[in-house]
């Protein structure tokens, strides 16, 4: 049967008969006419195959139901009610029609984030446009991997309020963070608090993308050193001060003293004496143990004429100090070995000299790099 010769009354004893084949043979033919490429279907023809499909398609089995929805799914006339009836299907039948129709209103996506699954809600992230009472119903039924899709939808819009409820959360909520960063619409102010607890690598990320001066990177790096001797469970650092000088004074400040204080969670203590051997300031040595990267705290154990295998066991002592993973630690050793290798000790004397001056940090970092790479 083609366009020219539509009989209605065949189509609709078939539509009255009950068995899966007559239905199915049905479904097949209506889709055949919508696809004929000779001529146009009548708005009335169209309506009687909507009508017919309607009728039937709940009661067709999977395989055809999934595929009038991925043929329909394009289209731009289907009914209301035949594309929420598809939209609220199984998952198999629902996707084409929640990630590629635009015929969905907000009100019934919304519906179905409500109603249906987690997958249901992921092919409505999926959508080439995601308003924003969308995106904030996606958010609020809260499953974290519909959230992430939600994020990485570049085309989703997402309003100020959720998205700083989003920023929030990715606080405890690692996978938010990257897709976050990465996203055009993320305003600066957002971006630099995320600052204070993102990895290293995104760090880089916000200093290279968000325009954050040396000034500002610096006073978030030195809120991060506070942030970490506030929260330490370990003695006072008054007494850890006065312990260490006592220390120091008895010759007993040495790595093997500085890795038990790491292993005993004594950072208080830690810090002090490694102010005593280096002479810089506290905030200063909680910045180079706990930033991610290590070479700050490599330039400070060769200034202060440590070996390689102390820095590298004070490194990774450091790492288990804050819970970071021990196979994610061991991916830097290799490469901060070779910058301690490549380091003159004398280098690394001026730098801390700098810092003790108040100089620029990251900068002396990256000035100390640029020439053991160019030494290298």
């Amino acid at each position: 049967m083609n366009k020219d010769n539509i009989d209605s009354e065949f189509l609709l004893g078939l539509a009255r008969s009950k068995s899966q084949e007559s239905r199915s043979n049905l479904t097949n033919i209506v889709l055949g006419l919508f696809e004929e490429k000779e001529g146009v279907l009548t708005d009335r023809e169209r309506t009687l195959m909507f009508g017919i499909l309607h009728s039937v398609v709940m009661e067709i089995e999977m395989s055809v139901r999934q595929s009038v929805a991925t043929r329909l799914a394009g289209l731009a006339d289907v009914p209301d009610d035949l594309i929420a009836e598809l939209a609220n299907d199984d998952i198999a039948v629902a996707y084409p029609i929640l990630s590629a129709s635009g015929l969905l209103r907000d009100e019934q996506l919304i519906d179905v984030i409500r109603l249906r699954t987690m997958e249901h809600q992921l092919a409505v992230t999926m959508r080439r446009e995601v308003s924003e009472v969308v995106s904030g119903a996606l958010v609020k039924a809260g499953n974290e991997s519909v959230i992430v899709s939600l994020l990485k939808n570049q085309n989703a819009k997402i309003s100020d309020n959720t998205m700083e409820y989003l920023v929030q959360q990715s606080q405890r909520v690692d996978s938010f963070q990257e897709p976050i960063l990465h996203r055009e619409d993320l305003q600066p102010d957002l971006a630099k608090r995320m600052f204070l607890w993102v990895s290293a690598a995104l760090r880089e990320h916000i200093i290279d993308n968000f325009k954050l001066d040396k000034a500002t990177v610096d006073d978030l790096l030195e809120q991060i050193a506070q942030q970490e001797i506030t929260s330490s469970s370990a003695p006072s650092t008054r007494k850890a001060d006065e312990l260490a000088r006592i220390l120091k004074e008895e010759g007993l400040v040495t790595v093997d003293m500085l890795l038990t204080a790491l292993k005993e969670g004594e950072v208080p203590l830690f810090v002090s004496m490694f102010c005593k051997l280096s002479n810089l300031r506290q905030h200063l040595v909680m910045r180079l143990l706990f930033e991610a990267g290590g070479q700050g705290l490599a330039i400070a154990c060769r200034g202060i004429a440590l070996g390689k295998d102390d820095f590298l066991a004070i490194y990774r002592q450091s790492q288990k100090a804050k819970s970071v993973d021990a196979a994610e630690s061991e991916e830097k050793i290799p490469e901060l070995s070779a910058f301690y290798d490549k380091m003159s000790q004398s280098a690394a004397a001026d730098v801390l000299r700098m810092w003790r001056r108040g100089s620029d940090y990251l900068g002396a970092i990256r000035e100390l790099q640029i020439t053991v790479g160019r030494n290298g």
